[in-house]
């Protein structure tokens, strides 16, 4: 059965464009002209992911994404947005968005992070709430699970923290709770010099 992916954005064009990608990928697709027509076409439809963009009038995606995580808080969103600062992309993750891909978009980058996000999305698809556990938040645990699965080799908690970037308490606290869960193994790495490193993988 196709996974189905709602796009919410205000320009036909880029929705057009996102039609034809999607489509190319083997995706139903649903669309959606403003940010809460396509909150009302998640709650009607419950699409496997949401492409949603940043900058529109009226309900903008942050809005938009704090309006779906009302009532959903499993279905991945990909931030569809020209600004790249950190400060933004900290702000969506706190509303509950799993991803970002930067216009203008590459087809083949952005059909690889709706593979992966729809990946995560099955893999989280049993947690009941944004927060699975005291002080783990979904969004931030997702992105830890997502660099993760882009991985080839397993990788230090230095390498996670600096390429999302979240602070390395925070990542050795998540990865604790993966392991702890089954879904993180560690590998402890024995170097020539020094003392050995932990490096993590998804199981």
């Amino acid at each position: 059965m196709k996974s189905t992916i709602l796009i919410v954005d205000d320009n036909e064009d880029i929705r057009f464009t996102l039609n034809e990608v999607c489509s190319f990928g083997g995706y139903a697709v649903l669309e959606a002209s403003t940010g809460k027509m396509g909150v009302d076409v998640c709650k009607k439809m419950e699409p496997d992911l949401i492409l949603l963009d940043y900058h529109m009038p009226n309900w903008d995606g942050l809005k938009t994404t704090k309006e779906i995580r009302k009532f959903n808080d499993k279905t991945p969103i990909i931030i569809l947005t020209v600004d790249e600062r950190q400060e933004v992309a900290n702000m969506f993750l706190h509303a509950g968005a799993t991803d970002f891909a930067l216009k203008p978009f590459r087809a083949p980058d952005l059909l690889s992070r709706i593979r992966i996000n729809l990946k995560i999305g099955r893999l989280t698809a049993n947690q009941e709430s944004v927060f699975v556990e005291k002080g783990i938040n979904q969004g931030t645990l997702m992105s830890i699970k997502n660099f993760l699965l882009q991985q080839g080799t397993a990788r230090t908690i230095n390498e996670i923290q600096e390429e999302l970037p979240i602070a390395y308490q925070t990542v050795h606290r998540y990865l604790n709770y993966l392991e702890g869960k089954g879904e993180v193994e560690i590998i402890c790495h024995y170097g020539k010099k020094g003392r050995p490193k932990n490096l993590y993988k998804l199981v």
